[in-house]
């Protein structure tokens, strides 16, 4: 049995990512967002949401750049203590021991120590509400070279220990269950159907 709730944002688990911005180190900014995700694959678009109070807004929708970095279990506290604290009164970087590091293509900088960066143009801002949500094209992606199998050049993500955010608490992620396609790929499975009245297996 369910028991209903008040309507709200119950999709979890989803990323914590950190998203950087700025044009020049003087205004370079970290931000943490929850609301973030894929919207579409080709062309490559993803999207993040913002409060327009937050310091990171008005940067991102005047440069129409940032970068989103994907987090890790090590860079819990950061994680966190970006969310919480506004870069008006602090330099993010500075107090986390974080890295800006020169992006590819936009000139938002990425975190040098993310595993994982992908730069975004902003392609629209659609006000929502409480947030406004940032589409963006992404035009990079900068991946760690210790995720990459020497042998095979498979990306291996595992191998992050990549942070996801559920209803107010941080979590690493679990083992692998299995692979896309599985359930497939190389196995008979049985289905049942009814046919005149009876049950068969094929």
């Amino acid at each position: 049995m369910k028991r209903s709730l008040k309507a709200g944002t119950m999709i979890y688990p989803i990323p914590a990512v950190m998203v950087s911005c700025g044009a020049t180190a003087e205004e370079y900014n970290i931000l943490t967002v929850a609301w973030t995700g894929t919207i579409c694959s080709e062309p490559p678009m993803c999207y993040v949401s913002i409060r327009p109070e937050r310091h990171s807004y008005d940067i991102i929708k005047r440069t129409g750049e940032f970068v989103i970095n994907l987090t890790t279990v090590p860079l819990a506290v950061a994680t966190d203590w970006c969310g919480v604290r506004s870069g008006r009164d602090f330099d993010k970087f500075a107090h986390c021991g974080l890295t800006p590091e020169q992006s590819a293509v936009v000139a938002a900088p990425s975190i040098g120590e993310a595993p994982v960066a992908i730069e975004c143009r902003v392609k629209e801002i659609l006000p929502l509400g409480s947030h406004d949500m940032f589409i963006a094209d992404v035009v990079n992606v900068a991946v760690d070279e210790s995720l990459i199998d020497a042998e095979t050049g498979k990306l291996d993500l595992q191998r992050a220990e990549l942070l996801c955010y559920s209803h107010g608490e941080y979590f690493g992620l679990g083992a692998l269950v299995s692979t896309f396609g599985y359930s497939v790929k190389g196995s008979t499975i049985k289905r049942e159907k009814r046919a005149g009245g009876k049950k068969t297996a094929r």
